[in-house]
Parts: C-alpha cells; structure tokens; sequence
C-alpha cells in the first residue's frame, strides 16, 4: 500500500501501529474479502501486544470494514484470541473427554497449586496465564497441555517443575 493510499486508513485508525497494518493488509490481499482476514488480524496485533484490547478491537474492524460486535464475536468464539490481558506465557489445560479420561482435571489442579493461581488467573509476577481449552487435538498424547504454542504431553503432574522451569 502506498503512503498516499494509506494515508486515510491510518488517520482513521489511529490505534493500530505502520507495522500492524502492513502485516493486516498482506493477509487482506490473499484473501476474497476483507473480513475473512479478521482472525489472522487480531492474531498480527495480539502477537505484538499480548492481547486484544477494545480499542484494538475497534480499530481492527474499521480496518476490515466489519462492525465492532462483529469482530468481536468473532474474538470471543476463537479460544486463541485473549481480549484481556495475560500473562508472558500462556499456559492452557486440554479438558477433553480423552484427556479428563487420562486424569486432566486432577493436572489442572496440580498446575494451579503449582504456579499459585486458579484457572482464568494470572500469577503475580505476570509470568503465566492458566485458560482451560475444549481440546488440543493430542489424544495420544493425553493428558495435554499447552504453552504459548508448545504443546506437552503426555503430562506427569509429578514432573511440572520441569516442565514450568523451561519458560522464563
């Protein structure tokens, strides 16, 4: 996009970074519409901010040229997009029926006493985020659990100081 084509854009979305939409404007270009870029969008400016706050939100769907309760029931039914803040890490626990079968909800319970914190909570040293997630397609590998984007498993809920150790 060219400085004098962008011009408008960027007055009119203020909150978003040169950066941000760049990256957004690619992802546009690949696709048949604008909105279908909306998950790949919140992703570009979750990945440098953390999360999705309302005011990126905002932004995001004017960019698309979607509404903003649009956008964000798109934001609230994908499970990977975090509208308040989190931690450094995110740490979600599979609670699939393969994975509360392989002992899940007693990990989960470990992890929280482990890190000190209950599920949806984030450790006072902002270091870990603990989110439940519906299923990490790893059944083999139950019980499962991810953080950021490395999935672990099978997990020994014996062995999670080694497994937390590794994320600073």
């Amino acid at each position: 996009m060219t400085q004098a084509a962008r011009q408008p854009v960027e007055s009119f979305v203020q909150v978003l970074s040169d950066e941000e939409i760049d990256e957004i404007e690619h992802e546009c270009a690949h696709l048949p519409d604008r909105q279908s870029a909306a998950i790949d969008a919140m992703m570009i400016v979750q990945k440098r901010r953390g999360w999705i706050s309302d005011e990126s939100l905002a932004a995001i769907a004017r960019l698309l040229g979607m509404s903003v309760e649009a956008l964000d029931s798109v934001a609230t039914f994908y499970n990977l997009i975090f509208r308040q803040p989190v931690g450094r890490h995110v740490v979600m626990v599979c609670d699939s029926v393969s994975c509360y079968v392989m002992g899940a909800d007693g990990l989960r319970t470990r992890i929280e006493e482990h890190l000190g914190i209950r599920t949806g909570e984030t450790t006072e040293d902002d270091r870990f985020t603990l989110l439940p997630i519906v299923c990490l397609g790893a059944c083999d590998r139950a019980p499962t659990l991810m953080i950021d984007e490395e999935l672990i498993g099978p997990v020994d809920a014996d062995n999670l100081e080694a497994v937390f150790s590794r994320f600073e």
